[in-house]
């Protein structure tokens, strides 16, 4: 049995992660800032047989009550064997390009809120001596495409922050595990037409176990997507920026 934080808790793969924790007897700390999702989360988990789960709302953006929420967490918990900071918006990209508003509110989401929230995490499991901190970043933080290229420099970002934290936390026994999605079916991508590329929010959340177990880094899932940004890191700039992707 663990001790699992979860912010970000009613993104669809937060939530199958949290499926997952329910059917170990994990206890739970769940933050989201929907309150009526966040209940309706907290009782399917209850009936999925979870025997200690607390809650708490939380906009991320407000980064001046990350301390309160992770306080919260802690007074509960006590230890924090697993945190996973799931939170993300998918913003558009064409609006993002002349409203300088939607642009600064799509990095705060993506990128200072969830920098913010593993500074402190990992302060905190760097005292324990022990944890770990799981981040969803994405495959598209790996190369900025003019498709979404806002989206890509926050999680290029937390991708970048996570690699600092992943090497200054060596010594101290804490785990920091970068989670690079590719194409994932959930609310967020409903109106994109689905191929074989795409996968369920519960295949991305078995590999996040998966990832926990055998003690990894840097995790792309499902693992094919490694290979595929592999190929497309390797495109040289000057053919890259004549694609169209």
């Amino acid at each position: 049995m663990s001790n699992v934080l979860i912010i970000g808790a009613t993104s669809a793969i937060a939530i199958a992660f949290a499926r997952q924790c329910a059917s170990r007897k994990d206890r739970l700390f769940l933050v989201a800032r929907n309150a009526t999702r966040l209940q309706m989360l907290v009782d399917d988990l209850q009936a999925r047989g979870a025997v200690a789960i607390a809650s708490q709302l939380l906009d991320v953006s407000r980064l001046d009550r990350h301390v309160e929420v992770l306080s919260a967490a802690v007074k509960f918990l006590k230890i924090l064997d697993v945190v996973l900071i799931a939170h993300g918006s998918l913003p558009d990209q064409q609006v993002c390009e002349t409203n300088p508003s939607a642009l600064q509110q799509a990095l705060q989401i993506n990128g200072n809120a969830t920098i913010n929230l593993l500074a402190l995490v990992a302060n905190r499991l760097q005292s324990q001596h022990c944890g770990a901190l799981l981040v969803i970043s994405s495959v598209a933080g790996d190369r900025g495409r003019a498709s979404n290229y806002v989206y890509g420099a926050a999680k290029a970002a937390v991708s970048t922050f996570a690699s600092g934290l992943r090497n200054r936390l060596y010594r101290d026994n804490v785990r920091v595990i970068t989670v690079k999605p590719g194409f994932v079916d959930t609310p967020m991508t409903v109106s994109f037409d689905k191929g074989l590329l795409w996968a369920q929010p519960e295949t991305i959340a078995r590999g996040m176990q998966r990832a926990i177990d055998r003690r990894r880094n840097v995790v792309y899932l499902p693992a094919f997507w490694r290979w595929i940004m592999w190929l497309i890191r390797a495109v040289p700039e000057s053919i890259f920026k004549r694609l169209s992707l």
